[in-house]
């Protein structure tokens, strides 16, 4: 079994789970503005707004997840702002509920500072075993909990899966961790570990 279930989602994953996630809303709903979590939500957001006709997409920056398979103690927004959308219909985007920390927070704030007219939340994948806030409308359920490496994140959740390993080995290239990198994941990198390495350099962090 790998130390930390990581899955690699890929490009077209996200088009179809956008594009399922999107139907299941049109039954229902109909928003008005969306609001992207940043950074996870943003692609999401975008593409749902796509698929459902709205023009009106916002962000709100959460920091939760600040280093990969770990966290800070509580979610918060950093660049906290107001705005009116009390005649609006909102709908908040993620890309994944894992904790639920980030919607929870998300919805509070909009709630308290934007007085929306209805708010609705939306994620592409929902993991039931270990989010303590579930989603109106998301497109997966997730039954066990791994991490999920999704295309905008590849390069920095690679990068920090590394230095995972790098702590562990001492005085190895990074270029020889590729073996490891399956064993304790369960995954192939999706960026050669020699583009990794190089990348790393480049940003002092070997």
């Amino acid at each position: 079994m790998p130390k930390i279930p990581v899955k690699v989602v890929t490009w077209a994953d996200i088009v179809r789970l956008s594009d399922e996630l999107a139907e299941k809303i049109k039954v229902s709903y109909s928003p008005d503005v969306i609001i992207a979590v940043a950074r996870g939500g943003l692609v999401p957001a975008r593409l749902l707004a796509d698929a459902l006709g709205v023009v009106d997409v916002l962000s709100l920056k959460v920091e939760h997840w600040v280093v990969t398979a770990s966290h800070t103690p509580e979610a918060r927004i950093k660049y906290p702002y107001k705005v009116d959308l009390s005649d609006k219909k909102v709908l908040i985007v993620d890309d994944i509920t894992d904790t639920g920390d980030s919607l929870i927070l998300t919805s509070k704030f909009v709630t308290e500072n934007f007085s929306p007219k209805v708010l609705r939340t939306a994620t592409l994948q929902h993991i039931a075993s270990s989010s303590k806030y579930q989603p109106d409308f998301f497109a997966q359920i997730i039954t066990e909990w791994a991490w999920f490496m999704y295309p905008w994140n590849y390069w920095e959740d690679e990068i920090n899966l590394v230095r995972k390993l790098l702590e562990e080995r001492k005085g190895v290239k990074v270029s020889e961790l590729e073996r490891d990198f399956e064993e304790s994941y369960g995954v192939r990198p999706p960026i050669s570990l020699n583009k990794i390495e190089d990348e790393m350099r480049r940003r002092r962090l070997i």
